[in-house]
């Protein structure tokens, strides 16, 4: 007799509830659905019905957190608009100028997370007019996304609306229930995406444990966290570890710090939190990204260091020390990390194109040109420009510029706004003495991408060649305020000052 013959035979209560331990949420759904046809009043076939459609959509909401543009520029938390230099992840000093950047002028990390991926900073012009298809803006509000989409995704398989009528609920009877008052939080928390009503829920069942319970401390807070009231969220989080230390605690107060742009408070909780869980990988994982918001690489590559030896498996701590490495000259060393990656099973067009970059930057030009076909045949629309760009990049190494100039165009074709691109490009038709559209190109890539310095020194060298003293001299000052210790506008930048000094 096979396994499906065993089960349909088994009672339907049981086959629901081997259903959701093997993750079939689906069936389970099916069969408590079939229960309830019969019974609605099957308390224990409600609430599997009630786990199962809540796991469906329930995620870590801790690592999903994203800071919307409305809610950075209407936060009312601020202490102060010009933080001391080394307090603040907006004014944070860049020490990494060969790394590329966002939109919002970071330096891009080894792997793609919310803070880094997102235009940063409180320059709510500059989000806005960043177009939705470069993947790399953020949404408007931390609602926008995510809970929009939990919220509509709860209403499809219901034809005749919703499984439980929230409106209708007795909050303070089923808060007193200890047996499903959890289930029915996390369910209109994440399936439903009502948080107003999760909120009041949370409160009802805290006055009914008489506010021992640091489950529930921990739900208000993450309740007030999404709905922006930051510091009553810190109060519930706090409240909660005074029952005892908790790690999903301490990461919750960390970023709750991090959206108040306190990151050595956050710091502090997380030095604390290694008090009590000196080898807990997570916490480790979250002071190595602190280091790396503020700019501060070589404690940031410390500490993914010593996530490696505690988790030799840490994609995320590989990453960053292999694109440490690649930028501080040191290919060789880089590619063995990605090879790593590799060997664990990362099969994606990013991993082949620092694959490729890498061989390519170490002497290794047999497996140059396999690493970007794979890259290629992998690429999706939004990271395929990043891919053409880098191909450009080795065919201006190898001297072939009409290949390097046509991956440009490929480039621009799929991303209009790559600014390092249009800056090459014009470049390549600056040398063919094609100055008018080499202008273009560049005023294009300024105004697609206004945080690379490297558009402002061309244009000011372009424009003190055609005796426009003038414009040079603002757009090397530009340059300057983005990258200070690049000699090369210093010295245009000199020879300005002569020429208007003789004047």
């Amino acid at each position: 007799m096979d396994d499906t013959k065993v089960i349909a035979s088994l009672d339907t209560f049981y086959s629901a509830c081997m259903d959701l331990r093997k993750h079939n949420y689906d069936r389970c759904i099916e069969s408590c659905t079939i229960i309830l046809s019969k019974n609605p009043y099957d308390q224990a076939a409600w609430a599997l019905k009630m786990r199962a459609l809540t796991e469906q959509l329930s995620i870590d909401d801790i690592e999903a957190e994203e800071e919307g543009i409305a809610d950075s520029y209407f936060n009312s938390d601020a202490i102060a608009e010009n933080a001391r230099v080394g307090t603040s992840l907006r004014t944070a000093q860049d020490t990494s100028n060969q790394r590329p950047r966002t939109v919002g002028g970071r330096p891009l990390s080894g792997i793609v997370r919310p803070s880094t991926s997102s235009a940063g900073g409180n320059n709510l012009q500059l989000a806005l007019k960043t177009p939705r298809t470069v993947g790399s803006s953020r949404p408007l509000t931390s609602q926008t996304a995510r809970n929009i989409r939990l919220g509509t995704a709860s209403m499809v398989s219901q034809i005749d609306g919703p499984f439980i009528n929230i409106s209708r609920l007795n909050f303070p009877k089923y808060a007193s229930d200890k047996q499903l008052s959890k289930l029915l939080f996390n369910y209109i928390y994440y399936q439903q995406n009502d948080i107003r009503n999760a909120l009041d829920f949370a409160v009802e069942a805290t006055k009914f444990c008489n506010f021992k319970d640091p489950w529930w401390k921990v739900q208000l807070g993450k309740c007030y966290v999404m709905l922006g009231l930051l510091r009553d969220g810190e109060a519930q989080f706090r409240s909660a570890l005074q029952h005892g230390p908790n790690i999903e605690v301490f990461l919750r107060l960390s970023r709750l710090f991090i959206r108040l742009d306190q990151p050595l408070s956050s710091l502090d909780i997380c030095q604390k939190a290694m008090s009590w869980f000196p080898h807990e990988v997570t916490l480790l994982i979250e002071i190595a990204r602190i280091f790396e918001g503020l700019n501060n690489i070589p404690m940031s590559v410390k500490y993914y260091r010593d996530i490696l030896e505690l988790d030799a498996t840490d994609m995320e701590s590989i990453a960053c020390i292999g694109l440490h490495h690649f930028y501080s000259d040191q290919p060789e060393v880089a590619l063995r990390y990605y090879r790593r990656l590799l060997q664990m099973g990362l099969y994606n067009a990013e991993l082949f194109n620092n694959l490729g970059l890498c061989s390519f930057y170490a002497q290794q030009f047999d497996v140059v040109t396999a690493c970007f076909e794979n890259a290629l045949r992998l690429a999706l629309d939004d990271n395929a420009a990043d891919v053409w760009y880098n191909i450009s990049h080795v065919a201006i190494g190898f001297g072939d510029l009409d290949i390097a100039e046509h991956s440009l165009h490929l480039t621009l074709s799929l991303n209009s706004s790559h600014g390092a691109a249009l800056n090459n490009l014009a470049v390549l038709q600056w040398r063919k003495n094609n100055v008018s559209q080499a202008e273009s190109l560049l005023n294009s890539a300024i105004a697609a991408e206004d945080h690379l310095y490297e558009p402002h020194y061309n244009r000011a060298l372009l424009a003190q060649e055609e005796g426009d003293h003038q414009t040079s001299y603002a757009m090397v000052k530009k340059s300057l305020s983005i990258y200070p210790n690049h000699y090369n506008s210093r010295d245009i930048l000199n020879e300005l000052k002569k020429y208007f000094s003789s004047l």
